[in-house]
């Protein structure tokens, strides 16, 4: 089994999130991460903390996670650098 960098993983967990339109709720959001509750935890704290991501309160108390404009932004330049990589073969 390939271990993925954090890079990967931040990349992972927000595009996971756009590919739901930008709203998903938090568990599903787990689930499909690959990470054990307690690695997820802190990759989300920090995500909150640098303004990646969102957590919006719907009716009957659903949570909700989006992205940030920040968030898609990081999605966009990793991208580039993804692309930029595999072109020059680095």
């Amino acid at each position: 089994m390939v271990k993925r960098a954090k890079l990967e993983i931040m990349r992972d967990i927000l595009r996971i999130i756009e590919e739901n339109k930008n709203s998903i709720k938090p568990t599903p959001l787990l689930r499909k991460s690959g990470l054990s509750s307690k690695g997820f935890k802190e990759y989300y704290i920090e995500f909150l903390e640098r303004k990646l991501i969102i957590e919006q309160i719907l009716e009957k108390n659903e949570k909700r996670v989006s992205l940030t404009e920040k968030g898609f932004k990081f999605l966009e330049r990793y991208n580039t650098i993804k692309d930029f990589i595999d072109e020059f073969d680095l």
